[in-house]
């Protein structure tokens, strides 16, 4: 089993329950780790025998462009995308930031972390 991360992936986009936040967007960080069976990765040398870290990259993209209220919300889409896309993945783990909320005072992010499992 091995793990394969996307760490500090940046998107500006328009998640949030305040009307300005959907209107002028704000940066936000996302770190994606995903585990998976690597063996034959390990052993081949070949990119179809793993897990394509750009694919990975755009179904996140993907999910963060689509505007949401709430970081729960987008997660859970990120976490359906790619479960769907990538049957070999066991297990994510994933964090979405959000760079200088809105919370009426200096703080430099506020993220929403999850787990999921394959049973």
């Amino acid at each position: 089993m091995g793990k394969i991360s996307l760490d500090g992936m940046e998107f500006f986009a328009y998640h949030g329950c305040f009307r300005e936040e959907q209107l002028i967007g704000t940066k936000f960080v996302v770190d994606l780790c995903v585990e998976t069976d690597t063996t034959a990765a390990e052993k081949s040398d070949y990119l179809h025998d793993t897990v394509n870290y750009t694919a990975l990259y755009n179904a996140v993209k993907t999910e963060m462009e689509q505007k949401s209220h709430l970081l729960e919300h987008v997660a859970k889409r990120i976490l359906v995308s790619i479960c769907g896309q990538f049957p070999a993945i066991s297990g994510i783990d994933l964090t979405i930031s959000k760079l200088n909320p809105p919370v009426g005072g200096k703080m430099a992010q506020v993220s929403y972390k999850t787990t999921w499992r394959r049973e």
